[in-house]
């Protein structure tokens, strides 16, 4: 089943390659969509695809790349879109 999820990652996320390890992670698991930083410190990410997938994505969030220090993820489960052509870092 298609799904989407908006998701929040706080904690030391910034400067440790959590965006770089998460398109890494979602490509490996067919997901679609994007993370990005936000000027708050914390990582902001969409993904789409089957629903068992992006619940192992966010089991991943909870733990992100060995630098990383994962303190709270916010997870907003949404309608998919299906806007998405593969999975992409953004940069402001």
């Amino acid at each position: 089943m298609k799904s989407r999820a908006h998701v929040f990652i706080e904690g030391r996320v910034q400067g440790v390659f959590f965006r770089a390890h998460t398109k890494e992670k979602a490509e490996e698991l067919n997901l679609s969509g994007w993370v990005r930083n936000l000027p708050d410190g914390r990582v902001e990410a969409v993904f789409e695809g089957e629903k068992s997938n992006i619940e192992k994505m966010i089991a991943w969030c909870h733990v992100g790349p060995p630098l990383a220090r994962v303190e709270k993820v916010e997870v907003k489960w949404e309608e998919p879109k299906g806007e998405f052509e593969g999975f992409s870092i953004r940069y402001y």
